[in-house]
């Protein structure tokens, strides 16, 4: 007898589809702090990120990638050089992002810069 999964998996709408690709926490941010420059290293992205371990940045990197919002080039040289930049795509979903953020500072009664000051991306927006 064949094993069946007890729930189907279930079907994804283009929403949750993007949101799983670049939402959350640590994603739009990366990708957002990469914007500002053609490629960095990863001790620069952690420090523009102060707050973020070094495995969930790992882990964070490892899904962009695999999504190809991201590119990692490793060049063979000593020490060892890896820099982080992003692709086409990735630079696509920073209108988005953008957008996301217009919208937070519009709709909330909260002092956002004091809090969570925006992105150098998203600080050049009204």
């Amino acid at each position: 007898m064949k094993y069946q999964h007890k729930l189907e998996k279930e079907r994804m709408c283009p929403i949750e589809h993007g949101l799983e690709a670049f939402g959350g926490k640590w994603k739009a941010r990366i990708i957002c702090v990469l914007s500002t420059d053609d490629t960095m290293r990863y001790k620069q992205l952690k420090k523009e990120l102060s707050n973020i371990t070094d495995t969930v940045l790992a882990a964070m990197l490892k899904d962009l990638i695999a999504d190809g919002l991201i590119a990692r080039t490793q060049y063979n040289e000593i020490p060892p050089r890896v820099e982080y930049a992003l692709t086409d795509k990735g630079r696509s979903v920073l209108p988005i992002l953008q957008s996301i953020c217009a919208w937070a500072k519009a709709h909330t009664t909260r002092d956002l810069e004091a809090e969570l000051p925006s992105c150098k991306s998203c600080s050049q927006l009204p």
